[in-house]
């Protein structure tokens, strides 16, 4: 200890110390300002972090190597062999005249074509999710593959896991891929008897700090709920593994919304799934053999987005198609952080006579998120965008509506990180009678939710100050 302390005086007392450490503070700013500016994000992103860095000489490096973006570039080999396995698109299959542009767009952004589902079920809230999935699970005769951001050791959990150790005894192939840090709390002791008993199980992006020289993927994490069965069933949407969602044990659980699907778009399901786990585990892509294709049904359109690409598939997909919309745009989510893009696009919807509401939670499992999002509501009111604060439940939807014949859903919020940062997987459909339904929900939800009014309390030091801040890191969210 009196060693320390006499380091410590003596290093005090060194001449032109002050010099030292303002030269070694510039070098610090040149180097990891460079190392930002040369990615080419967007502007206001790039100043935002050399901000941050600058207030936070040394650490600050700590801080953007284990957090700041990054980009992927996956095995071109692996995506080249899993996409060749995936059956052609159904004979004949044309997208909606109004939809040609929009299908081209999703389709030159993932490389999946527009396809069928013959069979669309919506499933609101956990408690209708769990069952169906269960039940079909239940009935897997060939494979069973499940990748989940969340996956809780807790009651649906263990029910889950159950039903899996089940089929993997009568011999159904299973594969669990889970996010190492959304379920962080699945523990080997929980997963051993599933493994014990013939199901295969990968982490997505564990971390692994003993390569210290390579960057771990602390920040990139996969956000998607993809189930796919005897690749005839899939399951996809918002809603994770865990009670925390399910409405029969909590009263508090989130408000969401998943799907059951069959047809032929449960086949690109399943390719984004054979994708990513033969990422996470390096092993070559399972070769599966497919149904016969469908013919009919509800047009599909599977799309994958992720830091793995520089095109932010979902992303545009939702700016394009709210400037398409000629009717109506809703937008559920329980995260609103939109860049330029989005944001313009949904006050230029409004400005030019379109009924333009926005559906999210009053307040979110962030306050932080929540401040930001509400920083962007004067905008968005003032162009005549109608927004609704649901509660007291934590809503955890995700959906666009856009006029009476197309709605994306999936797992990606509307916010930076969903659109850049995780593997989200959404899905684009076109059909009146879905969007009809998706309208009902979302009408009856604004209806017990409370209408944020223009002319509302807005405190400076309570409410405009903590949203200015929130506003001010929202790029880094």
């Amino acid at each position: 200890m009196l060693a320390l302390s006499s380091t410590w005086t003596s290093l005090f007392e060194l001449e032109h110390l002050s010099s030292y450490l303002v030269a070694g503070w510039a070098i610090y700013l040149v180097w990891i300002g460079g190392w930002i500016i040369l990615q080419k994000r967007e502007p206001v992103a790039t100043l935002s972090w050399l901000i941050a860095l600058a207030a936070l000489p040394y650490v600050g490096f700590l801080i953007y190597y284990f957090l700041g973006p990054q980009k992927i570039r996956r095995r071109s080999l692996q995506r080249r062999q899993t996409r060749a396995s995936l059956p052609a698109p159904p004979a004949g299959l044309t997208p909606d005249p109004d939809a040609v542009e929009l299908a081209r767009l999703g389709q030159s952004l993932t490389g999946l074509p527009p396809t069928t589902a013959s069979k669309v079920e919506l499933l609101i809230d956990g408690g209708a999710k769990y069952q169906a999935l269960l039940d079909a699970v239940a009935e897997a005769r060939e494979h069973i593959h499940l990748e989940y951001y969340i996956f809780q050791p807790d009651h649906i959990g263990t029910a889950l896991r159950d039903a899996l150790i089940e089929r993997a005894r009568a011999g159904v192939q299973v594969r669990l891929l889970i996010d190492a840090v959304g379920s962080g709390k699945c523990k080997h002791a929980f997963l051993k008897p599933l493994l014990e008993a013939g199901a295969e199980m990968a982490w997505f992006h564990p971390m692994k700090l003993r390569f210290f020289w390579k960057r771990p993927w602390l920040n990139l994490r996969s956000h998607r709920k993809i189930v796919v069965i005897d690749s005839r069933i899939a399951f996809t949407g918002g809603i994770n593994i865990t009670d925390e969602e399910d409405e029969r044990r909590r009263d508090d659980a989130y408000r969401d919304l998943h799907m059951r699907l069959e047809g032929n778009v449960v086949l690109e399901l399943q390719l984004v799934f054979i994708e990513d786990w033969a990422y996470a585990t390096g092993e070559p892509p399972i070769s599966l053999s497919h149904p016969n294709r469908v013919v009919g049904g509800v047009s599909a359109q599977v799309v994958p987005s992720g830091p793995d690409s520089p095109w932010e598939a979902i992303h545009r997909l939702n700016v394009s198609a709210i400037q398409d919309a000629g009717k109506r745009v809703w937008l559920v989510t329980p995260y609103f952080v939109p860049g330029e893009a989005a944001r313009m696009a949904l006050t230029s919807a409004a400005l030019g006579g379109l009924d333009v509401r926005l559906l999210v939670p009053k307040m979110s499992d962030s306050r932080l998120v929540t401040y930001a999002a509400r920083s962007y509501f004067d905008e968005l009111l003032d162009a005549g965008v109608k927004i609704y604060e649901y509660g007291p439940r934590m809503l955890h939807t995700k959906a666009l509506l856009c006029d009476d014949d197309l709605v994306l859903l999936g797992s990606a919020n509307f916010d930076n990180r969903s659109f850049r940062l995780n593997f989200e997987v959404s899905v684009l459909f076109r059909d009146e009678d879905l969007c009809r339904q998706m309208a009902e929900l979302i009408e009856g939800e604004c209806r017990t939710a409370v209408q944020v009014e223009p002319e509302r309390n807005r405190a400076l030091w309570r409410v405009r100050l903590p949203e200015a801040l929130a506003r001010l890191v929202s790029p880094l969210l």
